[in-house]
């Protein structure tokens, strides 16, 4: 297991915390899962990059196998994979798997008219969104005995998993398709927890309702920056806020009562700003004497104008939150930084993965550690792969089985994305934290004063890794050391070390749909 004790002043960045508290990581790392589409050759495979081990599917058609299916994964979470290896068949049009793989009767409706009611409707909508012809199966809801409360729950990236840009992955409507009951009502505990942050919760809660076809309520979704509600000791300090879209709403939102924009600092100060030619000022205007002092920075997401953004920040750190005057030393320690959502790289429409706002906080780094010589420190860092996120939609998770009634507490978190340097990399990062709040009873080392939440039930967070997003099978990238002694390219953040053990998901699966089957056959549960 990897220590998470501090290195230097980065003992906890990987908890979300501050200068004492750091850890580093996200990379685009790539395997040898060739599912790439869903074949219609069922002999396809899709494999872990080593050590493959069978999944041991127990079910009715165990005894006869497709030849040559084999869905490989490797649980990091348990000391051996029980049962007979075996590959399962892909379910046939209109079976139900009940409870410990029997065959069960689906549930029988009113025709299409019945089907097109409460969550029919949704569906029937999302599938028109997506073009997709011809009738809908309710298949799979089990008939017979109510089904236990569950004692697992599902944390869920968006972009890369379920929708791509704005286009839904047709994966996840079956995944959800499995995930629903009859009565349109989650069967499950689901959290979203998303890197992005320039949209209100609420905002993507609708945005994933319409997607996906059931209704998400905004406190299923944790953005990058939900997280920062913890930080109340800055929540009454002006702080200039970067990112885009409604960064004061959610500013606000997030607790902080007084907060200037980019754009308002450089209304103020309109000499800061040199780089556009058509921007610059045509006369030199006085600086304002009545701007009150900026008393720390909030970087929400990626801003739209990086140039004028990384100029303005700097200016603020470097004077001390007065950049309409100079000094003649930099302030050090600079003034409190609080940063959300580190990913390099995200996926969107495009082919190839789109800037993030990591790459935004790298240019802010090196700038700053180029001027100064010193280096840039962060009071926060929210977002995967910080165990403060996890944390925090695991409280999430623990509220809403409340809400609904599951008197069972949650025991296994399964966290699924795109991404091995956030999504893997944090899920497995917290499961390691689990581990040792479990043995060496150091549930105060996610707190750092700022999370106080009753005693944890979680025993588990297994990681799983599609093949949909920002992690593509089909160029394979090593992570070992390349011939020479060189470093292998690091995609994670600079306060989160690199881990190979960490970065390994515990299982690979083409898509989210893929993902729901493993759980549900791991936990027991009918599809």
């Amino acid at each position: 297991m990897v220590s998470l004790l501090p290195e230097s002043h980065r003992g906890l960045t990987q908890l979300g915390l501050g200068p004492e508290a750091y850890v580093s990581g996200s990379q685009q790392v790539h395997g040898p899962c060739n599912r790439t589409h869903r074949p219609a050759d069922p002999g396809a495979l899709c494999r872990r990059r080593r050590d493959l081990e069978p999944l041991p599917f127990a079910g009715p058609h165990r005894a006869q196998p497709w030849p040559g299916l084999e869905i490989h994964t490797r649980d990091y979470n348990s000391q051996d994979v029980s049962g007979e290896p075996g590959a399962r068949p892909r379910r046939r049009m209109g079976a139900a798997a009940g409870p410990r793989g029997r065959p069960c009767a689906r549930a029988r409706g009113g025709g299409r008219m019945a089907a097109l009611g409460g969550f029919g409707l949704w569906r029937w909508a999302a599938r028109a969104a997506l073009g997709l012809r011809g009738r809908w199966s309710g298949r799979g809801y089990a008939a017979g005995p109510a089904q236990s409360p569950p004692t697992f729950g599902f944390l869920l990236d968006i972009d890369g998993v379920l929708v791509r840009g704005h286009r839904v992955i047709p994966a996840a409507l079956e995944a959800f398709r499995r995930l629903l009951d009859s009565q349109g009502q989650l069967r499950v505990p689901v959290v979203f927890v998303t890197n992005a942050g320039n949209i209100l919760q609420h905002g993507k809660a609708q945005e994933l309702s319409a997607l996906l076809g059931f209704k998400v309520e905004p406190d299923q979704v944790i953005l990058s920056h939900s997280p920062m509600k913890l930080f109340s000791q800055y929540h009454r300090r002006r702080m200039l806020v970067s990112g885009q879209g409604p960064l004061v709403e959610n500013a606000r939102a997030l607790g902080f009562e007084n907060v200037v924009t980019v754009d308002e600092l450089r209304a103020a100060f309109p000499v800061l700003d040199m780089v556009d030619l058509q921007r610059r000022p045509k006369t030199t205007p006085l600086p304002p004497s009545d701007f009150p002092a900026i008393e720390g920075v909030l970087l929400l997401g990626e801003p739209v104008r990086w140039e004028t953004s990384l100029q303005l920040i700097m200016d603020v750190l470097l004077s001390n939150g007065n950049p309409g005057t100079g000094l003649a030393t930099a302030p050090y320690p600079h003034l409190p930084v609080l940063a959300s959502n580190m990913d390099l790289l995200w996926m969107a429409e495009a082919k190839m993965p789109r800037f993030g706002h990591g790459t935004f906080l790298l240019c802010l780094e090196t700038i700053y550690q180029k001027v100064t010589g010193k280096e840039l420190r962060y009071e926060g860092l929210m977002g995967k792969p910080s165990i403060l996120t996890y944390q925090y939609a695991e409280d999430l998770i623990r509220q809403q089985t409340e809400r609904r009634g599951w008197v069972a507490p949650i025991q296994n978190l399964y966290a699924v994305g795109d991404n091995p340097m956030s999504d893997v990399y944090g899920a497995n990062l917290f499961h390691q934290y689990l581990q040792m709040v479990k043995h060496d009873g150091a549930q105060e080392l996610g707190a750092g004063g700022l999370w106080k939440q009753r005693p944890s039930a979680t025993q588990s967070c297994t990681s799983i890794l599609v093949c949909t997003g920002v992690y593509s099978p089909k160029v394979p990238v090593s992570t070992e050391p390349a011939q020479g002694g060189e470093e292998p390219p690091f995609h994670g953040h600079r306060d989160f070390r690199f881990s190979q053990e960490l970065m390994e998901a515990s299982h690979i699966v083409h898509d989210v749909d893929e993902a729901v089957q493993l759980v549900f056959h791991k936990e027991g549960w009918a599809l």
